[in-house]
C-alpha cells in the first residue's frame, strides 16, 4: 500500500483510462475478423488481411510517427484525439454490419467502407501508447519505475482478459455489431473522462526538445541501414505472427470446429495465463541468459500449436494457449534486454524506439496467413465435411503451419546469434 500511494493522479487516472480503453480494443478484437468475415460478407481471407495486415499493422507501426504528435501537443490534447476518432472509428465499422450503414456502405462498396473506417480507427489507436507510456514515465521515480510499469502491463493483460468476456455477452445479447458500438460508446466516454479528469504532467526541466517528424523519420532510416538488427527484429517478428492467430484464425476454428459458440472466452486464455505466470515465469527467466530465456519462449510457443493440432479437443486448445502464454511470459522480459545489447551503445534510445517492430511486422504476417489457412481449412459448412477436401476432418492440420513458423523462427534466431550477433559483440 506504501509502494501505491507513491504514485501521481494523473498516473492513476492514465492507467485507468488505459483499462477501459482495452476493455474497447479487445472486446471488438475478439469478434473484428469474425465480424468482418461474416457480418460484413467479405469472407475470411479478405478479413485476415483487413483485420491483421492493414488494420494492426498500422496500429502497431504509426506510434513510431505518432510519438512525435504527442510530444508536440501533449498527453491529455493527444489522448482526447485518440479517445475521439476511437469513437468514430468504432462506429464506423459496426455500420459495416448494421441495417443504418447500409447506404453508406453500399455507396463505397463493403470492402472499400471497411478499409476506411479501420484505417481511421488505426489512426486513432497509434496515439494511446506514446501517450500512456509516457505519462507513465513522466509520473514515476527511480524508485517507482519499476512498479509503475508492472502496474500498466498488469492493466493492460487485465482488458484483454476481460474485454473479449463483456463482447461475448454484448455479441449474444445485441447482436455482433453492436460491440463496435460499445466500444464507440466507450470511447466517447473516454473522452469526456480524459477532458474532466486527467492533467498533464509537468515537462520535465531537463527534457530533450521534442523531435520533429524528419528527425523521427531521419532515425528510421538510420535503424533500417543497420541490417543486422532489422534481420533480428524480422526473425523475431514470427513469436508474433504465431500469436495473432488467436485473433484471426482460432475463433473460426472454436466456433465451427469444436462447436463452441462462446469463442471469445477462449481468446481470453493468454491473457489469464499472462496474468497468472508472469511473476515465477520472471523469476526464471532471470536465471537464464536473454538469448536462453528467448529460446526457451519461443520453444513453448512453437510446441503449443503442434499440440493444439494433435489434439483437437477443447479442452487441449484451452491447455495449448496457456502453454504458449508461458512461452510468451519467459521471453518477454528479456527481448528488451537483447535489443539494447545489439544496439550501438550511442543509439540505444533510438533503437529501442523501434523494438516493437516485431509486433507489427508479425500481425502483418498473420493477416496473410491466418486468412488463408481458415478459408483453406474451415470456410466449409458442415455439410460439405464429408465431400472430397480438406473440410473440417483436417481442420487441426491448420496448427501445424503456425507453428512450423515458430520452428522456422527459433532456427533463425539461433543461427543469427551464432553467426552474426556473437562476431559483432566480438
Amino acid at each position: 500500500m506504501i509502494k501505491l500511494r507513491g504514485f501521481t493522479r494523473s498516473f492513476w487516472v492514465a492507467n485507468i483510462l488505459e483499462l477501459f480503453e482495452r476493455f474497447a480494443y479487445y472486446g471488438s478484437k475478439a469478434i473484428l475478423a469474425v465480424f468482418v468475415a461474416d457480418q460484413v460478407g467479405l469472407g475470411p481471407e479478405k478479413a485476415g488481411w483487413l483485420v491483421g495486415s492493414l488494420f494492426n499493422g498500422l496500429l502497431y507501426f504509426l506510434p513510431i510517427l505518432a510519438g512525435t504528435v504527442v510530444d508536440r501537443y501533449g498527453f491529455r490534447k493527444s489522448l482526447v484525439a485518440c479517445f475521439a476518432i476511437f469513437c468514430l472509428g468504432y462506429l464506423m465499422i459496426g455500420l459495416g454490419g448494421l441495417p443504418a450503414g447500409k447506404p453508406l456502405v453500399d455507396a463505397l462498396g463493403a470492402e472499400a467502407w471497411m478499409i476506411l473506417a479501420l484505417l481511421v480507427t488505426a489512426i486513432g489507436g497509434s496515439l494511446i501508447k506514446p501517450s500512456i507510456v509516457g505519462t507513465v514515465a513522466r509520473t514515476t521515480t527511480p524508485e517507482t519505475k519499476a512498479f509503475g510499469y508492472s502496474i500498466y502491463y498488469t492493466l493492460v493483460n487485465l482488458g484483454g482478459a476481460i474485454g473479449p468476456i463483456l463482447a461475448m455477452q454484448v455479441r449474444e445479447s445485441k447482436g455482433i455489431s453492436y460491440v463496435l458500438v460499445m466500444s464507440s460508446l466507450t470511447s466517447l466516454a473516454l473522452v469526456l473522462a480524459t477532458l474532466l479528469f486527467f492533467r498533464e504532467p509537468a515537462r520535465p526541466a531537463d527534457a530533450a526538445p521534442p523531435k520533429s517528424m524528419a528527425g523521427v523519420l531521419a532515425d528510421m532510416f538510420l535503424v533500417l541501414r543497420n541490417v543486422r538488427f532489422v534481420s533480428f527484429l524480422v526473425i523475431f517478428s514470427g513469436f508474433w505472427a504465431m500469436f495473432w492467430h488467436i485473433f484471426y484464425a482460432l475463433p473460426f476454428y472454436v466456433r465451427d470446429v469444436l462447436q463452441f459458440g462462446k469463442f471469445e472466452i477462449i481468446e481470453t486464455v493468454d491473457a489469464w495465463t499472462i496474468i497468472l505466470v508472469t511473476v515465477p515465469a520472471a523469476a526464471i527467466a532471470k536465471r537464464l541468459s536473454p538469448l536462453a530465456a528467448m529460446t526457451t519462449g519461443f520453444v513453448l510457443a512453437s510446441a503449443s500449436w503442434f499440440v493444439m493440432g494433435a489434439f483437437p479437443t477443447l479442452t487441449m486448445t484451452i491447455v495449448a494457449i496457456a502453454i504458449f502464454a508461458i512461452g510468451e511470459a519467459t521471453q518477454a522480459p528479456r527481448y528488451y534486454e537483447y535489443v539494447a545489447d545489439l544496439a550501438p551503445k550511442e543509439q540505444i534510445g533510438t533503437y529501442m524506439g523501434f523494438a516493437f517492430l516485431p509486433v507489427a511486422i508479425g500481425t502483418f504476417i498473420s493477416g496473410f496467413t491466418s486468412g488463408r489457412l481458415v478459408a483453406h481449412y474451415v470456410g466449409r459448412t458442415v455439410d460439405e465435411v464429408f465431400t472430397p477436401g480438406p473440410g473440417f476432418a483436417e481442420a487441426h492440420r491448420m496448427w501445424y503451419w503456425v507453428g512450423a513458423i515458430g520452428v522456422a523462427s527459433t532456427i533463425g534466431m539461433l543461427l543469427y546469434d551464432r553467426l552474426v550477433a556473437r562476431r559483432v559483440r566480438a
